[in-house]
């Protein structure tokens, strides 16, 4: 193989771009040249033929050439896609009459509409949003609540452990120890997230959802805290509903007390929500003055409301991704 030969072949080459009229001609001369089993490389497997003071010009020109032209391959291909497209804009009509492609619109989840309505309320009365984990230690999930070590939700059937001391949270009022500790009153917070028990029912599941809220500020009663919550109540559910509140049990509160809705097609009651004044061994846990402070916290079940504002009666279709379930709630007017 000679210099001449390669100039030769990039002649060649570069004639037969120039005449190819479409992408599928132009491809074929670049495998033709520059291809494994091109003409370039297959003069390069004869290259140890050529005599030793020739073969560093020889390579270089080789180099060279497939260089040259690629580059005009390069520029011929954007030419002819550049042609395509214009030929395509002139030839090609849009029908403007045609209706077009509907989607279907999507909504937010059931669960996530009543959250959303939940934080909308208590924004309004001052309330403000904080976070607490989901793994928690047994000191926030029982010690500082005033659980006591023999307390029954602390064993392996109810509680999701993950060691000795490390647990998957069982309700959010864990979120008042760290609110206490961490902020000085006067407090007023409410918190989301998710909650695990080992429980799966018409009623249950094992991971749900619960919104704990807290206040404590020197005046803070029994009578504040009913009020509150009745307020919230009649404007979550927008209608005429039937309330109960009646006394309860709660190790972190005293006194306690739960919230009850008539079910007006069957006349029974259906617990909605547990509350009570903190308890003040709680308060002594954060150094808060019992004689300056008191405070109120409640905890809410989600699913709960949901499930009764949308008349729903088996919790588990809220986790089962069932698209035909959820295109319900498209009717409902969203936040």
């Amino acid at each position: 193989m000679s210099l001449d030969l390669v100039k030769k072949l990039v002649i060649l080459a570069k004639s037969n771009i120039m005449q190819s009229n479409n992408i599928d001609a132009l491809e074929a001369i670049r495998i033709k040249f520059l291809g494994k089993k091109g003409y370039l490389n297959q003069h390069i497997k004869n290259i140890n033929d050529t005599p030793s003071d020739i073969k560093p010009k020889l390579g270089a020109a080789i180099n060279q050439a497939k260089k040259d032209i690629y580059t005009l391959f390069i520029e011929q291909k954007n030419i002819l896609q550049s042609k395509n497209i214009k030929n395509t804009l002139i030839t090609d009509t849009l029908d403007v009459t045609l209706p077009g492609r509907l989607s279907d619109i999507g909504t937010h989840h059931p669960i996530t509409s009543t959250i959303k309505r939940m934080k909308i309320f208590f924004n309004t009365l001052g309330f403000s949003i904080i976070h607490s984990p989901e793994i928690e230690d047994d000191y926030f999930n029982f010690d500082s609540l005033n659980i006591s070590k023999y307390h029954p939700s602390r064993d392996e059937h109810d509680t999701f452990w993950f060691d000795e001391k490390r647990l998957l949270r069982t309700h959010t009022s864990g979120v008042q120890i760290r609110a206490m500790t961490n902020k000085t009153p006067p407090i007023r917070i409410i918190s989301f997230g998710r909650v695990y028990r080992k429980d799966y029912d018409q009623n249950h599941t094992p991971m749900f959802h619960q919104m704990e809220g807290l206040m404590v500020d020197s005046h803070v009663n029994f009578s504040y805290l009913k009020k509150i919550l009745y307020d919230f109540l009649y404007n979550f559910f927008e209608k005429d509903i039937i309330l109960r509140f009646r006394p309860s049990y709660f190790p972190f509160t005293e006194p306690s007390a739960e919230i009850d809705v008539m079910k007006q097609e069957t006349g029974n009651w259906l617990e909605l929500l547990g509350c009570g004044m903190v308890h003040p061994k709680i308060l002594h846990h954060v150094d808060i003055d019992t004689k300056k402070f008191s405070g109120f916290a409640f905890g809410i079940g989600i699913e709960r409301l949901t499930m009764l504002q949308y008349n729903i009666d088996d919790i588990r279709v809220f986790f089962k991704n069932d698209l035909q379930f959820l295109d319900q709630f498209k009717q409902y007017k969203d936040i």
